[in-house]
């Protein structure tokens, strides 16, 4: 089955790439498994115009909205595999044994989140374990705040920022920790610096009442960010032969100014393709990959 254009991945950026092209009256096929990167999160804040919303709601609402177009197909399968064809596009293989054509890729089905190896913090993903003071800090205001520091992936002006929501305290975990000079200005602001190893997170269900450190003591908080290492959700971009580049939190895969990737016809978008994210921006980087996607149909025919 031929396509104009196949969407490897149905969230905020996959769907509005989508709505761009279904709106220009081309076939596009998306393929999602249905497994979004915010799913752990009870709802979506800073979004315009959807704030408080979940997440899940917003893609499903947004999924009905794109489905109206005559011209889009959803499989609900993951990619496994995906080539260049001889005479030009690309032919992909799902899950569920199908196989179907297009002229253009867009890969939007972003990353998975490493979390640290500490107990409690999994179950607690999204609800009171936090990447996003943006998107979750106005709901823990003047609450007891943590931060986990990871040398070389946070530096430590973040304790400073997620301070305007509340009194903080940065976990060194056990590490080196920032320099005397970061030290002062933590200190300064009111930053209470905890050296310890964190061994567990405490607290009824997903809420959060501390931290327990190795020694014994319990450190009172009722969130605490994180920044989890990041990997591709998939290995299609690398079958593909795309380039990534390294960012602070994982490998971002390297897009240009009209989102395409270094192999011809391939675009990116989404948290995949960007060094930072989060939902606004991941709909923005769908809607403009969509847009050059169809301007390149028009143009480079």
């Amino acid at each position: 089955m031929r396509h104009d254009a196949l969407i490897v991945g149905g969230s905020f950026a996959g769907l509005s790439a989508a709505m761009q092209l279904a709106r220009a009256r081309r076939k596009v096929c998306v393929v999602d498994t249905g497994a979004p990167r915010n799913r752990f999160a009870a709802a979506s804040h800073g979004f315009f115009g959807q704030d408080g919303v979940p997440p899940l709601k917003m893609i499903a609402d947004a999924r009905e909205k794109l489905l109206a177009y005559p011209s889009v197909e959803f499989v609900e399968a993951a990619v496994v595999d995906a080539g260049a064809e001889e005479a030009g596009g690309f032919t992909v293989s799902l899950s569920n044994g199908e196989r179907r054509s297009a002229g253009k890729l867009l890969l939007a089905y972003g990353v998975q989140d490493g979390l640290p190896e500490i107990s409690g913090i999994g179950e607690r993903w999204g609800s009171s374990v936090l990447h996003c003071p943006y998107c979750h800090g106005y709901e823990f205001s003047e609450r007891q705040l943590g931060v986990l520091y990871h040398h070389g992936a946070q530096p430590p002006d973040h304790a400073l920022l997620i301070a305007e929501w509340g009194p903080t305290t940065l976990f060194l975990h056990g590490g080196e920790g920032p320099d005397a000079e970061a030290r002062a200005k933590l200190q300064a602001r009111g930053v209470i610096i905890e050296p310890g190893r964190i061994a567990g997170l405490e607290g009824e269900g997903q809420e959060l009442t501390g931290a327990r450190i190795g020694d014994g003591r319990l450190v009172p908080i009722e969130a605490l960010y994180v920044a989890p290492r990041t990997r591709p959700a998939s290995p299609l971009a690398e079958r593909l032969g795309c380039a990534f580049d390294d960012g602070p939190l994982g490998k971002v895969l390297r897009v240009d100014a009209m989102k395409m990737t270094t192999v011809p016809g391939v675009y990116g978008a989404g948290d995949l393709a960007m060094m930072f994210s989060n939902a606004t921006m991941a709909s923005a980087d769908g809607l403009m990959a969509g847009v050059s996607m169809h301007r390149s149909m028009v143009f480079d025919a």
